[in-house]
């Protein structure tokens, strides 16, 4: 391990490591991809169904007919999990490809910019394809296969009960299109956060490991300014010190709100920290 110390004998505090745009921008395309296409071939066949097999009525007595074989409910039940497993396995067959291209692309970049920050700070170092780094990325591989998986999981089973819900009540096919657009719309606010989020864990963890590999055991704790609802804590401890930010161990983490965590880690934080390479002593 090269433990890096500040040859002039105070502090040298580091630009912070941001999450890349351009691959965060790249990994949400390829996602909402996927969601456009899971969205438009649902109701491509579930319209198709609801038309050759429509609901009864609200004035119809469909308390004994909905649980029969040929009934208009259980025909399309059946075509919705023909559905499911089609799609299901088309996620699942891609999700490793798309997690392990999104986190390689993620830790070169958070590499490449933190050799970018050392250098204008008067450090050259040459970073290694190190086993805690591999075992950071393999951990978020398998995150990020998860998440991934969870997008059409989510959706498929959401869109199941609006339509038996649908068919239940004899609503008529506009209805039903209004509900599964509104619900396009969440899973793909829920793609976009999945991409943002992840993004910025990923830049987290790896600077984080690469912090360790450089013998750096203190950093400070800065907010972003990003996002219309910031946590105050978040933005307390970026002003702390006399708004140097908060000094916490690398190892630990920094203490917010009762809790030792990192930046980056919690839901939609976009917070990151700055490197302290101390000084002589």
């Amino acid at each position: 391990m090269v433990k890096l110390v500040s040859p002039t004998g105070k502090d040298v505090v580091l630009r912070p490591v941001r999450a890349n745009a351009g691959i965060e921008a790249s990994y949400n395309r390829a996602l909402q991809k996927w969601v456009d296409a899971l969205h438009k071939s649902l109701s491509f066949w579930i319209t198709a169904q609801y038309r050759a097999n429509p609901p009864p009525s609200l004035a119809q007595d469909a308390g004994f007919e909905s649980f029969r074989d040929g009934s208009p409910a259980n025909a399309m039940r059946r075509a919705i999990h023909r559905m499911s497993r089609r799609w299901l396995k088309a996620f699942d067959k891609g999700a490793d490809e798309l997690a392990e291209y999104f986190v390689d692309k993620a830790a070169g970049a958070t590499d490449v910019q933190l050799k970018d920050v050392l250098a204008k700070a008067g450090f050259t170092v040459k970073f290694k394809a190190t086993a805690e780094v591999n075992n950071a990325m393999q951990a978020a591989v398998g995150e990020n296969v998860g998440l991934i998986k969870s997008i059409a999981q989510q959706h498929l089973s959401d869109v199941e009960g609006l339509v038996m819900q649908s068919m239940t009540q004899g609503r008529n096919l506009g209805d039903l299109t209004e509900e599964l657009t509104k619900r396009y719309g969440v899973t793909k606010r829920r793609a976009a956060f999945i991409a943002r989020d992840q993004a910025n864990k990923m830049t987290a963890v790896i600077n984080r490991t690469r912090q360790a590999e450089l013998g750096i055991t203190e950093a400070r704790w800065r907010h972003s300014h990003g996002g219309k609802h910031p946590r105050q804590s978040h933005v307390a401890a970026s002003q702390a010190d006399g708004g140097k930010g908060k000094l916490y161990d690398v190892a630990k983490g920094c203490l917010i709100d009762g809790d030792l965590i990192w930046p980056g880690e919690l839901p939609n934080c976009r917070c990151t920290a700055q490197s302290v390479i101390k000084g002589l002593e």
